[in-house]
């Protein structure tokens, strides 16, 4: 296995982990291996060797080579078109998903005169972008105007919520997107 291939199998592990319901712990204590090495095995920081991959595949209920397979398809370059497909997210107009399928990172767009008053909280950091227009964001009892070209950052577990304040506003919402759906839901 090369260096290259090592490290993107990580991915793949995580995603097995995680399909199963394991913990860290529970595959550490399978395989033998440290939950700091599994973690950064995981955050691909580390080069499993051929063994060590091969105990954290027993440890999965799978193979070596179903680990290598996942993490050669998890390997993606996606073009999203505006004014493509999907040009809306979560069922809403004016909401549009920048990356499809399910990844480590989310990123939506939110274009116009959007109101997004519930309040919001998630596991994960997120990073708020005012492409065009203005927005005015409330985070944790303190708002926050923000004007075309600002940044905000939120960590995860802040509440929040946000809306735009000039027509035509365009905002750009990414997250990292380990706990959280491909689709921005308003229920969390």
């Amino acid at each position: 296995m090369d260096d290259k291939e090592a490290l993107r199998v990580g991915a793949a592990v995580r995603r097995r982990r995680r399909t199963l319901g394991l913990t860290l712990a529970v595959v550490a204590g399978r395989s033998g291996l440290s939950v700091p090495f599994l973690s950064q095995i995981e955050n691909e920081r580390a080069r499993p060797s051929a063994r060590s991959l091969d105990r954290v595949a027993e440890a999965l209920e799978t193979t070596t080579a179903r680990l290598r397979a996942a993490a050669d398809s998890a390997r993606a370059v996606d073009v999203v078109r505006a004014g493509g497909d999907e040009v809306r997210a979560g069922g809403e107009d004016g909401v549009r998903r920048v990356v499809r399928g399910r990844h480590q990172l989310s990123a939506l767009e939110f274009t116009g005169e959007l109101d997004l008053g519930r309040e919001f909280q998630h596991r994960n950091d997120e990073v708020m972008y005012v492409v065009r227009g203005a927005a005015e964001v409330e985070a944790e009892g303190q708002a926050y105007r923000l004007e075309e070209g600002d940044t905000l950052f939120l960590s995860g577990g802040v509440r929040h919520r946000w809306r735009a304040t000039t027509p035509g506003t365009r905002l750009l919402v990414v997250a990292v997107a380990e706990h959280i759906d491909a689709t921005y839901d308003s229920r969390r």
